[in-house]
């Protein structure tokens, strides 16, 4: 597997890929690689003929209280885990390639009305430095797909209205969860769990069973998204939201809708923010 830091040998290994006919693969992440960033490469390489990964911890989707500074960066084991599930090429930028002119200084990408709730709403700007970082990944690599998991879903959705409205070339595709066997997503930020909490963590999934079980017998989704919070909040999570939503553009349904949903749930455990989603139907 080759490794790239500067847009000149990126570009340069893509355009001798491209002149012998190669289609070409991406799969953006900000490292501290796990299985379920391993299983995104593989959906990748059934689809292509060479795959890259990007390892780039982006400044500008971390809001000012958050963890940008203390987010793990292992890009040593991210190569030797790259390069054992078959990834061609890891493009490791630092922030300079990036943004030349400087993060707060950089072009800007905001997607409107998807961007406004759930996450958004807890985390101001944050999809704004998704889709800008994103964008920028696809006009250097310019690759026939990208994959994204399914665990992150409004970003997901984000990045596929992003492509849409700027008829970008690229096809988007999503991939599911992968879990614990007691059901926790996997996560970078699971290392940061205690023992303790890390017997906890899986409730939120739990909790998201629930909430499908609840809606599919008839209750009203307002019932079942408070239910939802009480239960994680008596177990100690601190909830920021447990919220039904439609599936394509994160709007709140009609009171009869009941196709075509996602739950999803972000809550705190201890000092760790755990986020995850599952689809209704």
């Amino acid at each position: 597997m080759q490794t790239v830091q500067d847009s000149a040998g990126l570009r340069a290994a893509i355009r001798a890929w491209r002149s012998q006919g190669r289609t070409v693969g991406l799969v953006p992440t900000m490292g501290n690689l796990h299985a379920g960033h391993f299983a995104l490469i593989k959906l990748a390489r059934a689809r292509v003929d060479r795959v890259v990964a990007s390892v780039f911890v982006n400044p500008t989707q971390f809001g000012p209280n958050e963890d940008f500074a203390r987010y793990p960066r292992t890009l040593a084991q991210d190569q030797a885990g790259l390069a054992e599930h078959a990834c061609d090429l890891l493009f490791a930028p630092d922030v300079a390639t990036m943004y030349p002119y400087g993060p707060q200084q950089s072009v800007s990408i905001h997607v409107p009305q998807i961007t406004a709730v759930l996450e958004g709403a807890h985390r101001p700007g944050h999809f704004d430095g998704v889709a800008t970082v994103v964008c920028k990944l696809f006009n250097l690599v310019q690759p026939d797909l990208a994959v994204f998991g399914q665990k992150d879903y409004q970003q997901l959705k984000v990045i596929e209205r992003m492509v849409r409205d700027l008829a970008l070339p690229v096809k988007v595709l999503s991939a599911p969860t992968v879990r614990e066997a007691d059901g926790l997503a996997l996560s970078s930020r699971n290392q940061y769990l205690s023992a303790e909490e890390r017997q906890r963590a899986p409730l939120i999934h739990a909790t998201l069973q629930q909430m499908r079980q609840l809606l599919h017998k008839g209750h009203a989704r307002p019932i079942v998204e408070e239910a939802a919070r009480t239960h994680l909040e008596r177990a100690g999570f601190v909830v920021d939201y447990a919220a039904i939503r439609r599936a394509e553009d994160l709007q709140e349904p009609e009171p009869d809708e009941r196709s075509g949903l996602v739950a999803l749930i972000a809550a705190r455990l201890g000092q760790t923010r755990l986020i995850d989603n599952l689809l209704l139907d």
